[in-house]
């Protein structure tokens, strides 16, 4: 009619939008894979799902991370910062900690509360610690995906481009979740594995992983990839495979 705006058109919108979308994924992907480290400590953020769910494996996780920090010690050593999200809204980070014993005491003062997932600010989170001082890795252990895949897709975009690998280790069988870990794992050249929250082995075997990575790169992984094997080198192979 004269005088109204016309309705924008839905169609087009949505085909810019992925047009958009499609450049910005490829531009990520060219960005080079990040280099092994040289000497020095790695640093590593360890995000961790604390919504209700998650409470058996965040004990679990406790119990075990001691065998991370041994791991990356061998290699070069770690500093590494704890993040978790739960309840509404509620993301805290810790500082940045470089032994066992001070991981598991900053853990066992953390308990789980209902609430949603806050990948998006936790990736957010990465990239503006990178920005500081290079971050080598980021782990985050879940179980659940509750938000706009397109908004988390672009801070995943925005990790890639700072060339930090996310490694996205699944607890259970979400379908939601898997989808939105896989992207990110891919997108930031990481890895994705899920695994069976009753096994204590498999989570161990995947926090050394990404501990040897952080600490002394790609090499150091496919190293102790080959001699252990299993899930260890499931992530390795991700790590050092094409990524188109």
């Amino acid at each position: 009619m004269a005088g109204k705006d016309r309705l924008p058109d839905a169609g087009a919108d949505k085909t810019e939008a992925a047009k958009a979308v499609s450049e910005f994924l490829a531009r990520a992907k060219t960005v080079p894979a990040p280099r092994v480290r040289g000497a020095g400590r790695g640093r590593l953020l360890f995000v961790m799902d604390a919504t209700a769910s998650r409470e058996p494996t965040w004990d679990k996780a406790a119990r075990i991370q001691g065998e991370m920090f041994r791991a990356a010690e061998a290699v070069g050593g770690l500093d590494v910062q704890l993040a978790f999200y739960r309840g509404f809204d509620e993301f805290k980070v810790s500082r940045w900690v470089r032994d066992a014993d001070e991981m598991t005491r900053l853990m066992e003062s953390v308990f789980c509360l209902a609430g949603e997932t806050q990948i998006r600010k936790a990736l957010g989170h990465a990239a503006g610690e990178t920005r500081a001082a290079r971050v080598n890795a980021m782990v985050l252990v879940g179980d659940a995906f509750e938000e706009d895949i397109d908004r988390v897709v672009a801070a995943a975009g925005e990790l890639a481009l700072l060339g930090v690998p996310a490694f996205m280790f699944h607890e259970g069988d979400d379908p939601a979740a898997e989808f939105a870990f896989r992207r990110i794992a891919e997108l930031t050249r990481g890895a994705y594995v899920r695994f069976d929250a009753a096994s204590a082995d498999a989570l161990r075997d995947l926090l050394t992983a990404v501990a040897v990575y952080a600490a002394a790169g790609a090499d150091a992984l496919n190293k102790i990839a080959r001699a252990k094997g299993g899930t260890i080198l499931a992530v390795a192979r991700q790590v050092s495979g094409p990524k188109g």
